[in-house]
């Protein structure tokens, strides 16, 4: 092993990235859609540097549109990383130890979305000085969105530097020294709870948005969470296992087929609850409910897929509940797409829009993403995307040679 740290490091770092950019002519076009979506995704926000915001669908009334749904959700995406933590780590559960590294790569990719939804939404980067501790005007403590933007970013270096010290101590052939590193585990698993229940009390706080103030906001962001992160999760293992070498057991399906069972419940027991709420007192803080439900005044865009949503969730519940013996990626799949597209519509559009309809002053207006929009946010999907890719495919090959004995050569730097 070298004496130059800098060296290793180095080594290492080229190494992932050759890994990382291996692969067979599926691989490549893959990677040529996600840079096409990209590519696509600059180009639109390219105008909307350059005219603002008019060129979305947003309006003075709805002013929180396609970017922070999906930062909303994906800010659940990536703090149910914990579903995977608690029990390899904590529990030393040997299933989930085998792709908890997965989970986390996983959760990197899905906070770096967050941040760049954040951002687009901002109007421009230039703009983000202002959120930056020191720099800009961070209104600490007293801002719970300066909470949330430390939050983010302490989650994402806890969840990018504990398995980059697992897969270099791998990569050298060595075991990770428990008290290096666990004491940050511990840390992570606090702090995936607190990025998502942060996000909730953003809108949980807005005393003029009575849709949002629900004391169940917290707990339904979390519930929701652990089962659309886990689906998402098993999409990336079925992937994982369909498309290359790397050995996973059937076990770990089944295991996270429990906790997605359990959290969809859950979730869909706590939406019942918010619908008997709104619906069998009606009040005039029920319009919201009404707007996304059954339409008002004539404006009824959400109605369809707020009900589609609802469909997806409890069909992609009873797939996973009642056939505990189907492990075939396709059933599997169907699964977990159906839950996470159906919490995805019910988090994002269904969650942020009512919250803004009607407003205080009584106005009622539809919202659709412009195309715009939809371009800017395929391309921060894809970049995201790239990112899990990236993370994902050489922490495979380090793993695979850790487990088969297999250390890097002298000539190779080490």
């Amino acid at each position: 092993m070298t004496s130059n740290p800098k060296k290793g490091l180095i080594v290492f770092f080229s190494d992932c990235i050759r890994w990382s950019l291996s692969g067979g002519v599926v691989f490549y076009i893959y990677l040529a859609v996600l840079l096409a979506l990209m590519g696509a995704g600059i180009y639109a926000y390219g105008h909307q540097f350059r005219e603002g915001l008019i060129i979305t669908g947003m309006s003075n009334i709805v002013s929180w549109g396609l970017y922070i749904s999906n930062f909303t959700f994906f800010v659940g995406v990536a703090a149910a990383a914990v579903m995977l933590i608690l029990p390899a780590y904590l529990y030393k559960d040997k299933d989930f130890h085998e792709v908890v590294i997965i989970g986390e790569g996983v959760a990197v990719g899905a906070l770096v979305m967050c941040l760049l939804f954040i951002t687009v939404d901002m109007g421009g980067p230039l703009k983000v000085w202002h959120m930056i501790p020191g720099i800009g005007l961070f209104n600490w403590p007293s801002s719970i969105l300066t909470w949330d933007v430390l939050v983010l970013n302490g989650y994402l270096a806890l969840n990018s530097l504990v398995p980059l010290y697992i897969l270099y101590c791998n990569y050298h052939g060595r075991k990770p020294v428990g008290w290096k590193y666990m004491p940050f585990v511990f840390l992570s698993i606090f702090w995936a709870v607190s990025i998502h229940m942060v996000t909730a009390f953003l809108y949980q706080g807005l005393p003029a948005r009575p849709f949002w103030n629900n004391p169940l906001l917290g707990p339904r962001f979390l519930a929701s969470a652990f089962a659309a992160g886990p689906a998402v999760i098993m999409m990336v293992l079925i992937a994982i296992k369909e498309s290359t070498k790397y050995p996973i057991d059937t076990t770990i399906f089944f295991k996270l087929k429990r906790i997605i069972v359990v959290a969809a419940v859950i979730n869909l027991v706590m939406l019942f609850s918010e619908v008997f709420k709104e619906f069998y007192t009606f009040t005039h803080h029920s319009l919201s409910a009404q707007y996304l439900f059954f339409g008002l005044e004539g404006h009824d865009s959400l109605v369809p897929w707020i009900w589609t949503a609802i469909g997806l969730n409890i069909l992609g519940t009873l797939l996973f509940a009642f056939a505990p013996t189907k492990s075939g990626s396709s059933y599997l799949m169907v699964a977990a797409v159906s839950l996470f597209t159906g919490i995805w519509i019910e988090k994002g559009f269904g969650l942020i829009i009512p919250g803004l309809v009607p407003s205080p002053m009584g106005e009622v207006v539809d919202y659709a993403p412009s195309s715009f929009e939809i371009l800017i946010t395929l391309g921060v999907l894809a970049a995201g995307m790239l990112v899990v890719t990236f993370l994902i495919k050489p922490a495979l090959v380090i793993l695979s040679r850790y487990k088969e004995g297999i250390k890097q050569p002298e000539a190779d730097g080490l």
